[in-house]
């Protein structure tokens, strides 16, 4: 549907839809290889897929963290790998990994339903620091960038407050949140921006942490 309505918009480019159950590597790899098969590779990854449940150290359950953390690192990690490799084998060398990250991913916020969300996301720091280093290491040119925002108006809360769509609505009542095209801006600056831009941390002006 997504793809139809990009269409009839007169977008450029195409939107081609392709199912993936992040939390199943065989998935991930089919993914990727359906795109070598179609569309020779990859040249940009962004890793934007992420969620948390109201799992706190606690009191939480084992499930829910082990989902936040398939899909939150290990699905981002084998992505970031997949598309290196395609990079390589094509010797593309002005690649671009992209991971969504979050403000969480470099605070803990004071909201103990979060905390090992954030932890994951703290995860994802690490990695893309990492994944520099390993990139700086192999020579190459292609580029790891973190776009780390604040409070976005999407589905999070409410998935997040599932049982309370009142408590989810609430949140993004309580200031002016970033919007999902504020991303989707700085995703297209950071692609066009030179070499020596790293990251990009953005936080709604309201919000207080």
């Amino acid at each position: 549907k997504t793809a139809a309505e990009c269409e009839s918009a007169g977008y450029p480019g195409t939107l081609i839809p392709y199912k993936c159950d992040l939390t199943n590597e065989e998935e991930i790899l089919s993914m990727f290889s359906a795109i070598k098969t179609l569309h020779q590779g990859v040249d940009v990854c962004i890793n934007n897929a992420g969620l948390a449940h109201p799992e706190p150290l606690l009191s939480g359950r084992t499930e829910g963290w082990r989902n936040m953390i398939a899909v939150n690192v290990m699905a981002l990690a084998i992505c970031t790998r997949e598309a290196y490799q395609s990079m390589r084998e094509r010797n593309v060398d002005d690649g671009h990994i992209i991971n969504i990250n979050s403000m969480s991913g470099h605070r803990v916020p004071n909201s103990p339903t979060i905390s090992f969300y954030s932890a994951t996301k703290h995860a994802v720091t690490g990695l893309t620091e990492g994944l520099r280093q390993e990139l700086r290491q192999e020579n190459t040119h292609i580029r790891a960038t973190a776009i780390s925002p604040g409070l976005v108006e999407t589905q999070f809360a409410f998935r997040l407050h599932n049982n309370d769509p009142e408590k989810a609505a609430a949140i993004y009542e309580s200031l002016k949140c970033l919007k999902a095209e504020d991303l989707a801006h700085a995703v297209v600056y950071i692609l066009s921006a030179p070499p020596h831009i790293g990251d990009i941390l953005m936080r709604p002006t309201e919000q207080v942490m």
